[in-house]
């Protein structure tokens, strides 16, 4: 970053914190983050000037969240995720197969390939899914249009539903920590550099990696003889913003206005994917001890940060959620591509032979 950039800098964070500070005093789900969002796309859409968030100081802003998450985990909570493992991915297999169902069934009636129609659908990150997507001549530019619009529509309805029903349970579990935090001494926050540096190591080795090197190495440290310091509220908030603010500059109207009327569609497959993920989600609670709040944000099909801290906010398990989201990105990246390449050329091997 060059000192003629700091300017835009600055402007940039005081357009994010506006939006989350107004989003906070009118008491919206996640204010922090979707104050950040919206305040920055809108300002991009109507100003035309380009929002500007430096990769080092993005990163900063998820290895907070990644240590702060991470300090909830307990050595129980590894205990715990254990009976779940095996229930959570058939569901998690059931919406990636639905999503995929979706995305054939939809190409039939709009003009878009099979291909770019399911990757723009699976609840995968948008980077991941793109990437793929080229890999497999795709059109990785639409692919990141709906997958964005998938990514617009979690954000702003899953975090509204839960507080809307399971607010109360989250003010008492949002301020567990802050008590926590009374005897915590200074040397005790050194703990921290060891995920600071394995964040940075394994950022690009895996997806995601800069956020779930932080976490499950803070988790580790957590379960170990460490005594670790705990993130002070200010530096929360202010990590929400950074997040939200990278989320936001994304997000381009111009980029929306390619997809046309096909955004409609694909706004409705998501708003279907996230039903089938709720009626999961509480079949996942019946058969397990999960409590809902819990259940329902672990298959949500949206980012890992974002339902982590809507985890936080109305009582959740914010552990339980990331361990379990985690481990839903693992399936979908990992598993996915290699499954419909597999698909893909056997059909296309099956119509040249006919």
């Amino acid at each position: 970053m060059t000192f003629r950039q700091i300017p835009r800098l600055i402007e940039t964070g005081l357009v994010a914190f506006l939006g989350g500070f107004l989003f906070y005093l009118a008491n919206f789900p996640l204010p922090w983050v979707l104050g950040a969002v919206t305040f920055i796309m809108l300002w991009q859409g109507i100003t035309n000037r380009e929002a500007l968030i430096p990769i080092s100081i993005r990163n900063t802003g998820f290895v907070i969240l990644g240590i702060y998450f991470g300090l909830y985990f307990t050595a129980e909570t590894f205990q715990t995720i254990l009976p779940y493992f095996i229930p959570y991915i058939l569901f998690t297999c059931v919406l990636i197969l639905l999503s995929i169902l979706l995305g054939v069934l939809v190409s039939r009636w709009v003009n878009v390939d099979k291909v770019t129609s399911v990757f723009s659908i699976i609840p995968g990150g948008l980077t991941e899914m793109a990437i793929a997507s080229r890999d497999m001549n795709a059109n990785a530019g639409l692919v990141v249009i709906f997958q964005t619009i998938r990514l617009i529509t979690v954000l702003f309805t899953v975090p509204a539903f839960m507080m809307f029903v399971f607010i109360e349970g989250g003010q008492q579990a949002s301020n567990q920590m802050v008590t926590e935090a009374a005897n915590v001494e200074l040397w005790n926050y050194l703990w921290f550099i060891i995920p600071i540096v394995g964040a940075l190591y394994i950022r690009h080795k895996i997806p995601a990696g800069i956020i779930i090197g932080a976490l499950l190495l803070t988790a580790i440290l957590n379960v170990s003889p460490a005594e670790l310091g705990v993130v002070p509220p200010v530096l929360m908030n202010a990590a929400q913003i950074v997040v939200g603010a990278s989320l936001g500059k994304n997000i381009l109207f111009r980029d929306l206005k390619l997809g046309g009327k096909y955004c409609f569609i694909y706004f409705g497959l998501a708003i279907i994917l996230i039903i089938t993920s709720f009626g999961l989600a509480i079949l996942l609670a019946n058969v397990t001890s999960l409590d809902y709040p819990t259940a329902i944000l672990s298959l949500a099909p949206g980012g890992l940060i974002e339902m982590v801290l809507t985890a936080y906010t109305v009582g959740g398990d914010p552990a339980i959620v990331s361990a379990l989201q985690l481990m839903r990105i693992l399936v979908i990246v990992i598993g996915v591509p290699p499954f419909l390449k597999w698909w893909f050329n056997r059909k296309r091997e099956g119509k040249e032979v006919s």
